[in-house]
């Protein structure tokens, strides 16, 4: 990133196609701006008793279970804290994440004591959907999640597992924690005016898993906020995951105490490297896993990293978050194609993007038949429904170009996965 970054209006974000003109040489929006200002006058305090004294007093909570978490914890502040490149934004932003998460930690915590029987819960022969970004995983899981009887997981709870004490729907009948994902979503799209268009996150809309992990401090996904988290990838490269599918299904169980449905379905491309976690933890589970040219997934995720990046970093490499973002699509598959032999025969299905969009009914009824679940005609109208009110690029469409950006052909980066391509012959998207 060179040069002083001027003002800018926000992009013409309802036009069919978005590019991002400015992704070397960023021009940076008022509302960007005034946030980098803001965190400069109000820097965060990056400590570990930082963040759980105000978590306590937030929660009016202080037993947060295991504290095993709290290595994980440093790490992340230290990600920031330790990277003199990292702008005061990202500082501020990092703090409020471990704030919500500690607090969140609290509550579950919490919760467990008062009603120790939601341990008993059982989590029944779960969905999971996994595979790179931009395959095709947030439509699949927002279609087969019209059908009411599957449990699923919306932003808003997510975001806040369990509602603080006393607190109930107001007098509109609205969860207050619905309320405050969306204030968060409309101020992540004046950061981020193309993020409607590349991942929207309203709070009705159906997100991963990923958010519980996050609680315990594990995850990939303070690398997506982010944009790059080395220190963390070392930390979480070198450990086992499988204690974090076991946090992961304790807090199903706290969310099916309060909503039961009869089955769970769950998604997040980092169960693509974790299948023999998952299937330890979860061994009725099926899995379906999407696949799609990889050239897209990398070139898109590289982009908007890139595009996070000015308010993240001081100065920023475009080619360094490219390779980042490669080598973490190509771990992911690479452990996804060595590892599937880990779920058992007939537990897991393959998705096919283009066939998918091609006929999506007909890759709905094949998910129904694999899990053996009969596809209701009520099931069969609620996705409809959904179809129907959800039509395609409904925030634009973003469009890319490796070469301008990354000074990259899309043939050189494709050779990377030529691996996954042999057992995977996706059509190529990017050209």
């Amino acid at each position: 990133m060179n040069g002083n970054p001027v003002n800018a209006s926000p992009p013409n974000v309802g036009a069919a196609k978005l590019r991002i003109e400015d992704l070397r040489d960023p021009v940076l929006t008022d509302a960007q701006r005034a946030a980098l200002a803001h965190a400069e006058r109000h820097p965060a305090d990056l400590t570990v008793d930082a963040v759980l004294a105000r978590a306590r007093t937030i929660t009016g909570l202080d037993d947060f279970g295991s504290d095993d978490f709290v290595e994980r914890l440093r790490v992340w502040l230290d990600e920031i804290r330790l990277d003199p490149n990292r702008t005061a934004l990202a500082g501020r932003i990092m703090f409020d994440l471990c704030v919500k998460y500690a607090a969140n930690r609290l509550r579950i915590t919490g919760l467990l004591a008062r009603h120790p029987k939601i341990h008993d819960q059982e989590i029944v022969a779960p969905l999971f959907i996994t595979g790179l970004p931009r395959t095709g995983t947030t439509h699949l899981v927002n279609l087969l999640a019209a059908d009411t009887r599957f449990r699923s997981l919306p932003l808003w709870e997510a975001d806040q597992p369990v509602p603080d004490r006393g607190e109930g729907p107001g007098v509109d009948g609205v969860d207050p924690r619905y309320v405050r994902c969306d204030r968060a979503w409309q101020r992540m799209r004046a950061g981020n005016p193309y993020l409607a268009a590349w991942h929207p996150m309203n709070p009705d809309s159906i997100h991963e898993d990923i958010e519980l992990w996050a609680n315990d401090f594990a995850g990939y996904n303070i690398e997506w906020i982010f944009q790059m988290a080395p220190r963390w990838r070392e930390h979480y490269l070198a450990h086992d995951q499988t204690s974090h599918y076991r946090y992961l299904k304790t807090v199903l169980k706290v969310l099916q105490w309060y909503r039961p449905g009869e089955r769970w379905l769950l998604k997040c491309p980092q169960h693509l490297e974790n299948l023999g976690p998952l299937m330890e933890v979860f061994p009725d589970a099926t899995v379906v896993m999407t696949h799609r040219d990889p050239v897209g997934a990398v070139q898109s995720a590289a982009t908007m990293r890139a595009y996070g990046s000015r308010t993240a970093y001081r100065r920023f490499d475009v080619a360094e978050i490219l390779e980042y973002w490669t080598d973490l699509m190509e771990r992911l598959l690479r452990a996804g194609v060595d590892d599937r032999h880990l779920v058992p025969e007939g537990r897991i299905l393959d998705v096919y993007f283009d066939r998918f969009m091609a006929d999506t009914m007909g890759t709905v009824e094949q998910v129904y038949r694999h899990a053996g679940m009969e596809l209701t005609e009520r099931a069969r109208a609620e996705i409809i429904a959904y179809v129907d009110a959800h039509p395609r690029d409904k925030h634009g469409s973003m469009t890319y170009d490796l070469r301008a950006d990354f000074g990259i052909t899309p043939e050189r980066l494709r050779d990377r996965f030529a691996f996954y391509l042999r057992q995977h012959p996706v059509p190529v998207e990017v050209r």
